[in-house]
């Protein structure tokens, strides 16, 4: 489940959580999720242990998402062709792989948000600041919950928090994300990643 986490913790939009906001409806996030086709920034993950690391994130939806890991441990992530891919610098035996649909990031990388009619969402609370959605395959408990927390005014994703099912949390904080920008399709190819990485890659 460590590994769930650290495919999943990496998609969250974080700025530090206004004072006041207004209570959002699940329609209002899905409106902004489908607002914007790409995104760009950067982030800091906050481990359950209190460690920390930092990179870069790209997504284009549907379907993709890359996540570049800086030193002292540059690990990358993409998601893309129905996949999700590990890449760890230290192996020679390529990426471990995950179906994207069994994993919480598909909910955002739908071409059309609806998580009203989404059965992986499992609740939503408001605590006066802020709107948390959390969602989990209903399928598949074991991977633990996903927490996306949102802001109003305008309506922001905040927060993304990936809780697994012993009590650990992996929350990822990001800058200012830049959206629409134009991003090439060879960023997210987990095939000619992965062959470009192997030994003797080019």
């Amino acid at each position: 489940m460590k590994m769930l986490r650290f495919i999943l913790a990496p998609v969250c939009m974080a700025l530090a959580v206004p004072v006041a906001a207004e209570e959002l409806s699940l329609r209002q996030i899905s409106d902004y999720l489908n607002s914007f086709a790409t995104a760009q920034g950067d982030f800091t993950q906050i481990n359950d242990d209190g460690s920390m690391s930092t990179g870069k994130i790209w997504l284009k939806r549907p379907g993709r998402a890359r996540f570049e890991y800086g030193p002292p441990n540059p690990a990358l992530v993409m998601a893309g062709q129905g996949a999700v891919a590990i890449f760890d610098p230290k192996s020679n035996t390529g990426p471990e792989t995950y179906p994207l649909k069994q994993t919480p990031l598909n909910i955002v990388l739908r071409r059309d948000v609806d998580l009203a009619g989404s059965k992986m969402v499992a609740g939503k609370v408001y605590d006066g600041t802020a709107t948390t959605v959390t969602a989990m395959d209903p399928d598949s408990p074991e991977y633990g919950n996903i927490q996306l927390v949102f802001t109003d005014n305008p309506v922001q994703l905040r927060q993304w928090v990936i809780n697994d099912q012993s009590g650990s949390a992996t929350t990822v904080i990001l800058g200012q994300m830049q959206f629409e920008t134009k991003l090439s399709d060879s960023l997210f190819d987990i095939r000619a990643t992965s062959e470009r990485l192997q030994p003797g890659g080019k």
